[in-house]
């Protein structure tokens, strides 16, 4: 087994077939078939279905951890080249979207200038995705939506955010400071589909009120959320960094009290621990915050606002 199978595997599980797996890897397709040849018959087992250009079962366990070894083998050199003062590797970030509309545009524009040898790698999603691919080893990092209780991994909460009432200007309830969810039972709203993190906190706190919420509609996407009621179609209910401070647009947010706030936090596998380029990458995370992050409306940061050492 060497490097040039496991590339070549990995190669075919990311680009659906031995031609552009090919392409990817800049060689031929007798090579890549070659490499995929010797190492099943050193393994004794099928992994790539010729008929349909697809992993088997057996592939799609090999190359989880030929992505691990591939991986390993970038921090290495990342922390070798990184010993002094200068940081250079690549490191493979996954974030939330409401956090990545504010955020990333602050992170990636300082880290730039302190670390402009590291290379970031943002890999968008939600919490209930991002956090198998980080324990997988596809992404060596995450921001997420806490709690996170996997033994797994480390845990570090960043900022809690408002969720708040969104909606066009023109909506009844436009002029209002607050409303109770009392209030918001009576109104058909368009809310996330249940069993989602989002969904699971306002039911829970519609619960406690003694309350259930009425839908709309129920889509699966925050930033589809905060569109249609940036265009008028209902109010719904969304984290505050949904809307971005720098954004213009004819809507009103409206505080719920009895909802609790979201919490975001970096999440990282504790074996093997991030690289240089990854602590790096946190480094200036944790800068962008402490500066930035409570200009955001709707956004704490600090020990009072997010405690440490504990789950949330």
């Amino acid at each position: 087994m060497d490097l040039r199978q496991l590339n070549s595997l990995v190669a075919i599980a990311d680009h659906g077939s031995f031609s552009a797996a090919a392409r990817a890897l800049y060689t031929v397709q007798s090579n890549v078939s070659g490499h995929i040849a010797r190492l099943e018959r050193e393994l004794g087992v099928t992994l790539v279905d010729r008929q349909r250009g697809i992993l088997t079962e057996d592939g799609v366990l090999v190359v989880e951890r030929a992505r691990r070894i591939l991986h390993e083998l970038d921090d290495i050199s990342a922390e070798m080249a990184s010993r002094g003062d200068e940081v250079r590797g690549d490191t493979r970030l996954g974030v939330i979207g409401t956090t990545a509309r504010w955020m990333l545009p602050q992170l990636l524009t300082r880290l730039s200038v302190q670390h402009p040898l590291v290379h970031v790698t943002v890999h968008e999603g939600n919490t209930t995705n991002l956090l198998p691919r980080l324990l997988a080893g596809h992404i060596d990092a995450a921001m997420v939506h806490l709690p996170v209780d996997d033994p797994e991994v480390e845990v570090e909460p960043l900022f809690a955010e408002d969720l708040v009432l969104l909606m066009h200007g023109s909506h009844h309830l436009s002029n209002r400071q607050t409303v109770t969810l009392a209030e918001l039972a009576a109104e058909p709203l368009m809310l996330p589909p249940r069993g989602t993190v989002l969904r699971r906190m306002i039911d829970r706190a519609a619960g406690s009120a003694g309350v259930e919420m009425q839908t709309q509609v129920e889509i699966d996407g925050v930033r589809l959320l905060t569109s249609l009621a940036f265009e008028g179609f209902g109010a719904t209910i969304v984290p505050a960094t949904a809307v971005p401070r720098w954004l213009k647009a004819d809507f009103t947010r409206v505080g719920v009290p009895e909802l609790p706030r979201r919490v975001v936090g970096w999440v990282q596998r504790r074996r093997p621990t991030p690289g240089a380029p990854t602590r790096a990458l946190l480094g200036v995370l944790r800068e962008v915050i402490a500066g930035q992050g409570a200009e955001q409306p709707g956004v704490y940061v600090g020990p009072e606002a997010v405690p440490q050492g504990r789950a949330v």
